[in-house]
């Protein structure tokens, strides 16, 4: 008897657990959900279903564990079977259009640059759609991303050493290939004959409000950063997902162990 209120104070305390992380997901997903203008709405609504439905889960489960109702905890399975095969459906989905994409390498400089060609097509049609663009840039623009770099970077050597984010290569700066004479972390001469074919080398202005945003390497920028929120963010509600099932198993050998003996 004395090992089975230990089992019963164990899957009571695993079941709190899950729940509190499905809180914490789910105020995630409501804290980027308020954010004006964040590059982070892209993945608000996933967040938001897998926090609700894994709320939903754990209530049930705590419930039903505490309670030993059989009916809760086959309502507990059942929803679980659903959120274990939304989540594999999505986390499948998540790392196939991501699985491409990755920095270039370019001599004299620490950081990287990327290509937008380089990426899967769904990403590639996210990016050039022109509301959804819009209001992805829009966070840059708000957050003055690029003008925040002299404070990091305050000579052309130390910017050339520096560990730029995939966004901050390139929407900040115009691609290398441009061959611009850069005069300080956010300014470039664009006096001197442009020697790529490369459009984005036209579409790049000093204005704080321009920059390369519009550029195909700042889609490729977010793409990139896109990429690792998607994979972070998969990896994330498998751990929790697979927490929930392991709950749901020792909470439904807990019940027919009871109803047994």
């Amino acid at each position: 008897m004395g090992r089975y209120r230990i089992s019963s104070f164990v899957i009571t305390w695993i079941n709190l657990i899950t729940l509190i992380a499905s809180l914490a997901i789910l105020s995630f997903g409501i804290f980027l959900a308020a954010k004006h203008g964040d590059c982070e709405k892209f993945f608000t609504a996933p967040v938001l279903v897998i926090g609700a439905f894994s709320l939903i889960l754990s209530l049930v489960g705590c419930v039903g564990a505490w309670r030993d109702n059989v009916c809760l905890l086959w309502t507990y399975l059942t929803v679980l079977f659903l959120l274990i095969a939304g989540v594999a459906v999505f986390t499948v989905f998540a790392f196939v259009v991501t699985s491409k994409g990755a920095g270039h390498a370019i001599s004299g400089q620490a950081f990287k640059e990327y290509r937008l060609g380089d990426y899967s097509h769904w990403i590639q049609k996210q990016t050039n759609d022109p509301a959804r663009w819009k209001h992805l840039k829009s966070c840059f623009v708000q957050t003055s991303l690029c003008n925040e770099l002299p404070k990091k970077y305050h000579t052309i050597r130390s910017m050339r050493n520096g560990k730029l984010s995939s966004i901050e290569s390139g929407c900040c700066r115009p691609p290398s290939e441009c061959g611009f004479a850069m005069k300080n972390s956010t300014f470039y001469d664009l006096t001197s004959r442009i020697r790529s074919s490369n459009k984005d080398c036209r579409t790049y202005k000093n204005d704080r409000e321009t920059k390369c945003y519009n550029c195909d390497s700042c889609r490729a920028g977010v793409a990139e950063y896109l990429k690792k929120k998607w994979r972070r963010m998969s990896t994330f509600n498998v751990i929790v997902v697979y927490s929930v099932g392991c709950c749901a198993r020792r909470s439904a050998s807990r019940s027919q162990y009871y109803k047994i003996y």
